[in-house]
Formats: C-alpha cells, structure tokens, sequence
C-alpha cells in the first residue's frame, strides 16, 4: 500500500524526533514517500500530485492549515471520494481542531497511535466539506470579528508570540473594542427562497462542532453542527456590550446554544452567501485569507474519506 507523508516542518508540535518516530512507524506498514512543506500552497500541490498517481493514504503531520491545504488539493486532484486517497490526520499543531473533532487524541503520538489502529481494522468515514467560492475548509470559517482576531492572532506570531489561549483573548478585547465598528453592522446573509438577514457584525460558519478549543476546552456555538450534515451558522448583529457578553459566556458554556435578539442561527444548511458594503477579514479553519465583501458557501456531502 502506497502512502504519502506531507511533514509541516514548522508546525507548533513538529519536532525532529516526531518526525523521525511517526517515519519509521508508517514505513513498517507502507510503502512510504515523505515530504516536508517548503512554502504557504505546498502542501496542495503534494496532496494534487499524490491524488493524481494513485496514493491510497496521505498522512500529515502538521496543524489546521496544513490539513486545510492538503484536503484542497485531494478535492482537486481526483473526481471522487473513493478515487481520493484516504486522509489520515497526525496532530502536529497548536490547537488541531480538526483532528480533534474527529476524535483523535490531541498528541501526535496518540494520535498516530489511534490511526494505525484504525488502518489495521479497515475503519474509515466519510466526511462533509465545506466550500468558500473556490476553497474547501473542513471544520469552519468566518467573516467579521472571528477572522480579525485570527489575523491579530497570525500578526503577534509573526512577531514571535506564542499561540496560546491567552493570546486569542486579548486579542478577541482588543478588537472588540478598538478596531471594530460595532454601531454600523453591514454583512448581510442571503439564502435561495428564504428572507435576508441583514445588519450581522460577525458570523461564524461551522462544518461540525466543535468550533475551536480553548486548551481542553471545547467552544460549541453550534453544537448540532456535524460532519454528516449541511453548515451551520451563528450570526451576531449590532456587537453591543452587554449582548455580546452575555453570548461569549454562552458559548463558554458546554454544548449550550447561544440565543437572544442579537442572535441568528442556521441549521444544516446546504448554501448561503455572505455580502458586505466594506470588506470584512475572512478566515478558513482558522487561517486569515485577506478581506472580501462576498462570499458564497457550500456544503460538500461525503466528499472525503478519513482515517479515525
């Protein structure tokens, strides 16, 4: 059996030595390639090329937006699930929602553990996907205050801070209160057959739940959200203190729904877009990719084939 491993050599938890442990595990039950990430799209162009050749299992060992890029370029590399390789996600990163949400354990070696595990037994499933315009995303995106905290949060790294729970909430205080206008909300959510919601200052778009992790703790805006149906969607309107504060310790509670006259929520919906008179921040499995003033949203039923 062929396998790819595609190694963020720069992820948080991707140290030499996990390399090198998780290399000579796979290589004892696969005919192995490995393959470290040079630059941002390198990971798409491996998993493309591995889609393409008949790979039957593409291992990763990185963070979300590692595994982002690698699902985007299996979705492009064959027509089909079952012509795609296998996906099998070894966490590698800060936070690994995706993997999480899966239900692997959050160390790498636990993690590689569980996969080869489930690859001895035959088991597999098979996932939903997301889709942005032309981009998939596997376990959420957003559009407003959620991407201008990610970029924030992308901006202290590239200054040599640490991604830790810590960082995201002063930056969630900071640009709540300095750099967002909260008085003039512009996003609007449009919806073949169905009336607009308009006047949104922040929306958050689930392809399951949870939607982040802060340290153990799983962040559920929408707790029905799952692999196995549509999106969902958690819109806040005017970013007033008080509601805003009251949603923030809703969703700090477990797995309850956050309500009130500020808030707008969708259930296992097959497709929306998302219009704004200025541009927003826009950010995919947590990974900021600039402004847009519109985006159409999709979901992919059983797209991908995963290894859990």
């Amino acid at each position: 059996m062929r396998a790819l491993l595609v190694v963020n050599p720069k992820a948080t938890t991707t140290s030499e030595r996990a390399q090198d442990v998780l290399v000579r595990a796979l290589r004892s039950e696969f005919d192995l390639t490995v393959e470290r990430t040079r630059r941002r799209g390198h990971a798409a162009a491996l998993a493309r090329e591995a889609a393409a050749t008949g790979v039957d299992v593409l291992f990763t060992l990185g963070g979300d937006g590692t595994i982002n890029e690698t699902v985007n370029g299996l979705m492009a590399g064959a027509p089909a699930a079952e012509t795609r390789p296998a996906l099998a996600v070894v966490p590698g990163g800060s936070t690994n929602v995706f993997a999480r949400a899966l239900g692997l354990p959050k160390g790498w070696a636990e993690g590689a553990s569980v996969i080869l595990e489930a690859l001895r037994a035959g088991r597999s499933r098979t996932i939903s996907l997301g889709r942005a315009d032309d981009r998939y995303f596997t376990f959420c995106a957003g559009l407003g205050l959620d991407a201008s905290v990610v970029r924030r949060v992308e901006q202290a790294r590239l200054r040599g801070r640490t991604s830790t729970p810590a960082l995201y909430m002063r930056a969630v205080v900071g640009q709540f209160f300095t750099a967002m206008d909260r008085r003039h909300p512009t996003i609007r959510l449009e919806r073949p057959g169905e009336q607009t919601a308009s006047e949104l200052s922040t929306v958050i778009i689930q392809n399951t739940a949870p939607w982040t992790f802060i340290g153990d703790r799983a962040i559920n805006p929408n707790p029905g959200a799952s692999f196995e149906l549509g999106l969902d969607v958690l819109a806040l309107r005017r970013l007033r203190v008080h509601s805003t504060t009251r949603t923030v310790t809703q969703l700090l509670s477990r797995n309850r729904e956050s309500h009130g006259s500020q808030v707008v929520r969708l259930h296992d919906v097959s497709e929306f877009s998302l219009l704004t008179e200025h541009p927003q921040a826009f950010q995919l499995d947590g990974d900021y990719l600039g402004e847009r003033e519109k985006v159409r949203f999709t979901s992919v039923p059983g797209a991908l084939r995963v290894i859990c």
